[in-house]
């Protein structure tokens, strides 16, 4: 390979061939399902798409006259960008507001009249450019995202270059941005309609708050809105055992099979929570393909419970694994994610080996990739897939000695340990400095709109 020179980069990249980025040196987790960690390899990238894997041993990748824009991973673990499979991103402006609160005072005595008297598309705007800020420093690279005035978390995605779903909130009750109840779903439609096709890193989808807070004419019509254009459908599922009592007695009949009988789970669906859930219930969603999102921190948090996801990977159930909102986190940091799913499961079963850090770490990247329907495009290191891949620094002492990456990953490693983030070919973060955003100018505006808020909303 070519000499470097002091902006880091190299000669190459001239012809359609060749590469236009270089990740080179480390070790390299592809995530392919049995395929052993890589050790100093370089990967080569062409305009957002893997071009080629090698060993550096092996004859370097042929140059032309152009220049190739090199990370360097020679002291790091190259992987896939995670997948932050459920979030409202711009609820990091109610960070810490409302802490230590059961589930039902949080969210309708403190958030929902926070949300009616603050956010706006602005607001919004700049509460989802914090959120994308800290997940690029965190690793990650995609995110599914379901809020209100979702225009303005369209645009922090675009601006910062990342990857993601973002669904307009449907609720029956006057919501942000959405005053009158009975326009939700269009309110909806029109927002999936005004963003398909915008980007191809951007996928507008639907969100129902939950099958308490959405009524059978809602949930059905947004399953009918969702239905044209393979737009993704979201619904936060049993999270608490209030929830399935009330539709057990409300409905005769458990949430999941409420669902069932609505035709909801006929399309792809993705389920965030689904913490009550009993087995026939997981046997439905096995049989149906739905998509479970895994949030045990806010679960954890909010005294939700814990989901039985081992039960569910044996039900060949999808799973990714998400953060929630920043007020009930109070985090976007996936890796902190992981470390808590795999510790809870295992004490939730009193059995250490019933989620392994592998399954652990596959929901936070291809099993997050799953959930968006994106498998054949991301959640691997494969030639002819997007180049959405983070290099994890690892001079840390935290991480060291390495005996098992994956494990060093899941049970050691933080979002603080990410050096460089790399989406779609492009960087956003080169030696833990951003290069699509400016943190200052989003940290003034976020300071000022918290402010406003201390000011007024207590």
């Amino acid at each position: 390979m070519k000499s470097e020179n002091r902006r880091g980069v190299i000669p190459g990249g001239g012809r359609e061939s060749e590469p236009d980025m270089v990740v080179a040196g480390g070790m390299l987790l592809t995530m392919v399902e049995g395929e052993a960690p890589l050790q100093d390899v370089s990967i080569y990238i062409k305009k957002g798409k893997i071009l080629k894997i090698q060993k550096n041993g092996e004859m370097p990748f042929e140059a032309g006259k152009g220049c190739v824009e090199r990370i360097d991973g020679s002291r790091g673990i190259i992987m896939p960008g995670l997948v932050n499979a459920h979030s409202h991103a711009a609820m990091t402006l109610f960070r810490g507001y409302a802490d230590d609160l059961p589930l039902k005072e949080w969210l309708f005595e403190k958030i929902f009249p926070l949300e009616a008297q603050f956010l706006s598309e602005k607001t919004v705007y700049w509460g989802a450019m914090l959120a994308c800020m800290e997940m690029i420093a965190s690793g990650t690279t995609c995110f599914l995202d379901g809020y209100f005035f979702q225009d303005g978390t369209v645009r922090a995605a675009h601006d910062t270059g990342l990857r993601a779903l973002v669904a307009q909130g449907v609720i029956d009750f006057p919501a942000p941005g959405v005053p009158d109840p009975g326009e939700n779903v269009a309110a909806a439609k029109a927002f999936v309609e005004r963003w398909r096709g915008f980007s191809d890193l951007i996928m507008p989808g639907i969100f129902c708050h939950s099958p308490l807070t959405c009524s059978e004419r809602t949930l059905q019509g947004a399953l009918e809105a969702s239905s044209d254009g393979g737009t993704l459908l979201q619904i936060h599922l049993s999270e608490t055992l209030d929830e399935v009592i009330a539709i057990s007695e409300k409905k005769g009949m458990r949430p999941v099979a409420y669902l069932e009988r609505l035709g909801l789970l006929e399309k792809p669906l993705i389920a965030v929570h689904a913490v009550h859930v009993d087995e026939e219930e997981i046997a439905l969603m096995g049989k149906y393909g739905v998509r479970v999102v895994h949030a045990p921190e806010s679960n954890m948090k909010l005294s939700s419970g814990i989901a039985p996801i081992d039960r569910m990977l044996k039900a060949g159930v999808t799973i990714g694994l998400g953060t929630d909102g920043s007020a009930s986190n109070n985090d976007l940091d996936l890796f902190l994610e992981m470390d808590s799913a795999a510790k809870l499961a295992k004490i939730s079963s009193m059995n250490p080996v019933c989620l392994r850090a592998g399954e652990v770490l596959k929901m936070a990247v291809s099993g997050g990739a799953a959930v968006l329907g994106l498998e054949r495009e991301i959640g691997t290191i494969e030639v002819g897939k997007r180049a959405d891949m983070i290099v994890i620094d690892l001079d840390a002492p935290h991480l060291r000695p390495l005996y098992d990456p994956i494990s060093a990953i899941v049970y050691s490693a933080s979002g603080a340990d990410v050096k460089d983030v790399i989406v779609n070919g492009r960087v956003l973060m080169k030696d833990r400095v951003f290069t699509s955003l400016d943190p200052d100018e989003i940290r003034g505006e976020v300071r000022e709109i918290s402010r406003n808020i201390g000011l007024r909303g207590k």
